[in-house]
């Protein structure tokens, strides 16, 4: 017990680096979840147009100006203001002429051209969108021979056709994108919390004076081993269900799902992993000033190599190659494929199987490693 007692009188006075790495984890998880909010509802964009019709009161591009007025917003500028500085100043966005004898040249196929300008601009787009979809249609059915009526029958006929989409899944995919920003994040918090504190631990142990006491002591290095890797999985596992508990208080019902579990498993693998290097690291380090700079480039590096603050699909591929060779980029690689599975079945589920049993075989060569270590060190002792 005076093991556990020891322990937990240095965990307390390293209490606020483990409140300072919560505070951290809280604060972006909810800037995360934030910057993730989705919508599953579509509004129709209008952009802003203006028509310069020198073919005057013809069918054809009477037709054309009606359909382009009920896809977009076409503005009248006063007579004062010029196109060039209408499109600078972003009046409009699109600016079409149609020219003289337009519909003319339409019916006696000589493809007549629209003079357009643009600021070029997503709304720009849209409208270039709108009317190429108008002439591709106007197109085809001038190739029939058919009258200027029936022609503009069949042209409003198709363009009044739409198309209805229906939901294949009843998956809250917002929701759940919160919830993998939130567990990609903790993978520093983890990290960067069990190393801190459990090296912390085992360097106030390490101290030449505490060594030469055990050393003259009943107590046996293994059972003090022992001993301290219970505690410390102790200490990783309150930190990792603080973690957990902290998510069901942001995240609510998505955590309440069999998705949530799965995160939670996930998140629980790769603390194991966290302990088996944060044990690997303090029987390397005995001066705990240097822990800060492991933390930092162990935890702070992994992080932004894989994933965890910038997204997979943004990082350049060489980047990803390195990444490949880390714990955590399994652990996010998780959190990424249970916020886009669709439904929960053996197919899935076994794209996270994979990478689960990754992070345990990482786990064990840690383990290895800091077992061989540790009997170096007693040999040379």
């Amino acid at each position: 017990m005076i093991i556990f007692k020891t322990y937990l009188k240095i965990l307390n006075k390293n209490k606020w680096i483990v409140i300072l790495y919560t505070a951290i984890l809280v604060f972006f998880g909810i800037f995360n979840m934030k910057t993730t909010e989705t919508t599953s509802t579509f509004t129709e964009q209008k952009p802003n147009i203006t028509i310069s019709n020198l073919d005057g009161e013809t069918r054809i591009t009477q037709n054309l100006i009606q359909y382009l007025q009920e896809k977009c917003h076409v503005k009248e500028l006063k007579e004062t203001v010029s196109i060039k500085d209408a499109l600078f100043y972003r009046e409009i966005d699109y600016f079409i002429t149609i020219p003289a004898h337009y519909e003319e040249e339409f019916l006696n196929h000589q493809n007549p051209s629209l003079k357009i300008e643009n600021t070029g601009n997503y709304q720009a787009s849209l409208a270039e969108t709108i009317l190429v979809h108008y002439l591709k249609i106007a197109d085809t059915y001038n190739e029939f021979l058919l009258s200027k009526e029936e022609k503009l029958t069949k042209i409003n006929e198709t363009l009044q056709l739409e198309t209805d989409i229906t939901l294949t899944t009843k998956k809250d995919t917002s929701a759940f994108a919160k919830s993998t920003a939130f567990y990609n994040f903790a993978n520093y918090s983890i990290l960067a919390g069990n190393i801190y504190i459990i090296c912390m631990i085992l360097a106030s142990f390490k101290n030449e004076k505490v060594e030469k006491r055990t050393r003259i002591s009943s107590l046996k290095m293994e059972t003090l081993n022992r001993h301290l890797l219970l505690a410390s999985g102790i200490f990783t596992w309150v930190l990792c269900s603080l973690y957990i508990m902290i998510s069901f208080c942001l995240l609510k019902e998505s955590m309440k799902s069999i998705y949530g579990l799965l995160y939670i498993l996930n998140c629980f693998n790769f603390s194991f992993c966290a302990l088996s290097i944060a044990f690997l690291i303090g029987s390397l380090v005995k001066q705990k000033e240097a822990i800060n700079g492991i933390v930092n480039v162990i935890a702070l590096g992994s992080s932004f190599l894989c994933g965890a603050f910038v997204p997979l699909e943004f990082l350049p591929s060489f980047v990803l190659k390195i990444a490949h060779c880390l714990p955590s980029y399994y652990f996010i690689s998780i959190n990424e494929a249970i916020g886009k599975m669709e439904e929960i079945s053996f197919q899935n589920l076994s794209t996270i199987l994979i990478p689960s049993f990754i992070i345990l075989l990482f786990s064990g060569l840690f383990i290895i490693l800091t077992n061989w270590l540790t009997k170096q060190k007693q040999r040379i002792a």
